[in-house]
Parts: structure tokens; C-alpha cells; sequence
């Protein structure tokens, strides 16, 4: 079973929308978010893009990395 596309809760500068990719696909979240970049600066559709993909794609269900360690630590 493939995961799902969800925003990243761990690896997020934003809404999480490039550590959610990056999560789903397998690759680094530097990759992704350069991509969106290129995509501003050649076209200017990345922006609005990342945007809509920050209301339309679901956030991830996983707590993030400091809350985990904080609520499993001793």
C-alpha cells in the first residue's frame, strides 16, 4: 500500500506541504521545495500552486518529532 499524500509535521518551514512530498516520494524536502522555486520564477504558478496544496492536502496524523520524544521520554 502506497502512503498518503498528507503535510508534513516534522519537516515543515511553512504549512508542510514540500516535507510532505518529499515523505510521500522518498527524496529530500530541499528538492521539492527548490522545485517550487523554479516553478515561481519560470512560470509563476508555484505560489499559487503551494497554496492551494496547503488547503487542499491533509496534515499528517503523526505527532511531530519534539512532541514525540517529549510525550514517550521517561
Amino acid at each position: 500500500m502506497t502512503p498518503r499524500l498528507t503535510r508534513s509535521q516534522n519537516d515543515k518551514v511553512l504549512f508542510g506541504v514540500c516535507g510532505g512530498l518529499a515523505e510521500r516520494f522518498g527524496t529530500d524536502a530541499v528538492w521539492i521545495r527548490l522545485g517550487f522555486v523554479a516553478l515561481t520564477l519560470l512560470f509563476g504558478k508555484g505560489v499559487l500552486l503551494y497554496l492551494i496544496m496547503a488547503i487542499v492536502v491533509p496534515k499528517s496524523t503523526a505527532l511531530p518529532e519534539a512532541q514525540r520524544q517529549a510525550y514517550f521520554s521517561p
